[in-house]
């Protein structure tokens, strides 16, 4: 029968409370009343005698909070109670509450701006089927993947550990579809190169291995789905239309999938060929070893499969390739690596800028929270009174804890909340930033459901930290001495927790502080110092003779009558060109011997010098000051003896030289065997 009777009670004080709240009211007021008609017939007056019960009774709500828990409780009522509450007293400090949330908001929405960042870059997988096995090749000397396509080749044939391995190269040609002509990023591709992603086509169809016959044998074109949507607005009969690339026909197979941009973050193609077809458009010879132009290889682990088992079955043939072409190849070990970055060529400076990142954003969320801290603690200073009086009349520690956390949950959720929607706009923006024009760089650092998540989680663990600042101060308080002591009540105060908090925050702000002092600082000493050019007065061009069908012994010709059109115009002071700029991302890399060097083979080259071609003038044009002996002429052709400007770096380690006239006159060698002296 007991077991009913409760049954009854939580069953009531679910579905209809205010019939439980109204049975507790009329149980208390039946003891209260029976004890005053005790006190009345022991000789008290009628309304001495209810004010003696009540004194007697005790504080009712106190009682009424018994009942109800004992009772089961209800846990939604009782949820909503708090929050109820815990919003009258926010509404009551509008100041405070805005302050909060907005610290808060700041600091989760750049916590989750970082996170998003870094889950775009290295947590999200790549957008291709069973992307787990898929990895990519790299030297275990050098931080590149670049080979040549015979290696590739060999590579691909000889190995026993990945299902297929594809390669790939970007590049930038020209594109005439018979409307306005455009430049275009293109990537190169092998044959297998899709079968070996997995990935099916939006329209049309891929080409494949069966499609290629030998170099220049698969003229054909897969347009990406953004390039087809933007550039062909989305026309169903691009396929088999005839294109132009560098003026070389090229007929459009079909149209890649939806959302597929390659598997580098950091190079978004707009179109795709075959690799076979890299001499048509102007590049090496396919079977020439020495050309390391293949940006990368990489494919699908075969099940069973370990990373070290394939390292040792590329070093094997990166061994047998050394033995059979000494001259041709470079030091033939590998490593494997996930492809998304490029390996550690890009992966670790972008982790280690990433993790900076997650850092300087996890103190900015811990300065928010011993921020918060202390405002909680100082405010729960300032309500201890309202709290020994809630004590006082029956409420227990653990209802006022209960409403502090409240608070302090609903802080943290609209702080969460808001920085997250101001994370979303800022994201956003950074996707369709395109902070180098010239690349092909897109980031779709779009929130997901992790990044949702991740903000959630430090909205919930920030409010708990925060809230639980005060839980000391309220277990400790005496409701009687507070209530004693009245105003005085903060009189004689001893060091409290609030004080460590601020002294932590203040730490963590001046680590803040510095260090973005010290980082703007570093910026603005990179933008004033010294290049050796001049960045002022200067103009910038870009131009590619072979995308408009110059053959190589014609451009020569055709640059300097550009150089000579330029200078004539009004104002100009001088005129050069140049096939890269310093600090730039175009410069070519070349090994340099030393002129008695018979065997050019790369394990014997001095130094990996940056090599650009310049026009006579560049120098003037650029405001390089030459530190020892003269400028090129257009006298120094290709039937004369070959010269060349070297830097003070290069200067000293390749000739060992203490001053810049010393490498004057001195030869050096490249690697196709020709000497150049030192102008």
């Amino acid at each position: 029968m007991k077991s009913l009777d409760s049954l009854r009670i939580r069953i009531v004080s679910f579905f209809r409370p205010e019939d439980l709240r109204a049975e507790m009211e009329e149980e208390l007021r039946s003891h209260i009343a029976h004890r005053a008609d005790d006190l009345e017939r022991s000789g008290l007056p009628r309304s001495e005698a209810e004010r003696r019960a009540r004194i007697e009774f005790g504080a009712r709500e106190k009682y009424k909070e018994e009942i109800h828990q004992a009772a089961g409780g209800n846990f939604i009522g009782t949820v909503f109670q708090d929050l109820r509450y815990s919003l009258r007293v926010l509404r009551k400090s509008p100041g405070f509450t805005f302050a909060a949330v907005l610290t808060l908001a700041l600091a989760i929405g750049a916590n989750a701006v970082v996170f998003s960042v870094m889950n775009a870059f290295v947590i999200r997988p790549l957008d291709v089927p069973h992307a787990d096995s898929l990895y990519a090749l790299q030297h275990g000397n050098e931080a590149s993947g670049y080979e040549s396509y015979a290696d590739y080749v060999d590579l691909r044939d000889r190995n026993r550990t990945f299902e297929s391995l594809l390669a790939y190269n970007a590049t930038q040609l020209g594109l005439d579809d018979g409307r306005d002509p455009s430049s275009v990023w293109v990537l190169e591709a092998s044959g297998n190169y899709f079968d070996t992603l997995g990935l099916k086509p939006s329209l049309g169809r891929f080409f494949h291995a069966a499609d290629e016959h030998g170099p220049n044998s698969a003229p054909y074109i897969v347009l990406t789905y953004d390039y087809w949507h933007t550039h062909f607005q989305d026309d169903p009969g691009v396929v088999g239309r005839v294109v132009r690339l560098n003026k070389h026909p090229f007929t459009i197979l079909g149209v890649g999938p939806r959302g597929y941009n390659g598997t580098l973050l950091f190079f978004n193609p707009e179109i795709f060929i075959p690799i076979v077809e890299h001499p048509l458009i102007g590049g090496e010879d396919l079977n020439t070893r020495s050309a390391h132009w293949v940006f990368e290889l990489m494919g699908h682990l075969k099940p069973g499969v370990t990373p070290a088992l394939a390292i040792a079955d590329l070093n094997s043939i990166g061994a047998q390739l050394e033995k059979a072409y000494p001259k041709d190849e470079r030091k033939m070990t590998f490593i494997l690596a996930r492809p998304n970055l490029y390996g550690d060529y890009l992966g670790r400076p972008v982790m280690a800028f990433m993790a900076a990142l997650m850092l300087l954003a996890g103190l900015i969320l811990l300065a928010a929270c011993a921020n918060l801290g202390s405002l909680f603690a100082a405010r729960a200073a300032d309500r201890s009174r309202e709290v020994a009086l809630r004590l006082a009349l029956g409420s227990s520690r653990k209802r006022i804890l209960r409403g502090l956390f409240t608070e302090a949950m609903l802080i943290s959720l609209a702080g969460g909340g808001l920085g997250l929607a101001g994370s979303v706009v800022l994201l956003r923006a950074l996707t369709a930033w395109k902070p180098f024009p010239r690349w092909p760089i897109h980031i779709g650092v779009n929130p997901d459901a992790n990044v949702y998540a991740v903000a959630v989680l430090l909205a919930l663990v920030s409010g708990l930290l925060f809230g639980a600042v005060p839980v000391r101060q309220v277990l400790r308080t005496n409701p009687y001495e507070v209530v004693k002591a009245g105003s005085n009540s903060r009189a004689g105060r001893r060091f409290t927790v609030g004080d460590v908090l601020l002294v932590v925050q203040i730490a963590i702000c001046a680590v803040l502080v510095t260090s973005s002092m010290v980082a703007v600082r570093g910026l603005a000493r990179g933008l004033h110092a010294d290049f050796g050019f001049d960045i002022k007065n200067i103009l910038l061009a870009e131009t590619d003779l072979g995308m408009a069908g110059y053959s190589e012994d014609r451009v020569p010709a055709m640059q300097k009558r550009m150089v000579e059109a330029l200078a004539a115009l009004p104002g100009v002071e001088s005129v050069g060109f140049a096939n890269g700029l310093p600090m730039g991302d175009d410069g070519a890399s070349s090994d340099v011997f030393t002129d008695n060097t018979t065997d050019l083979s790369p394990s014997n080259a001095m130094i990996n010098a940056t090599e650009y071609s310049v026009s006579p003038e560049y120098f003037r044009a650029a405001g390089t000051t030459l530190l020892a002996g003269r400028a090129f002429t257009w006298q120094d052709d290709k039937d004369a003896p070959r010269v060349g400007v070297v830097n003070a770096e290069f200067a000293r380690k390749f000739f060992g030289a203490k001053s810049e006239g010393a490498a004057i006159g001195r030869f050096y060698k490249m690697k196709d065997g020709t000497a150049s002296t030192g102008a």
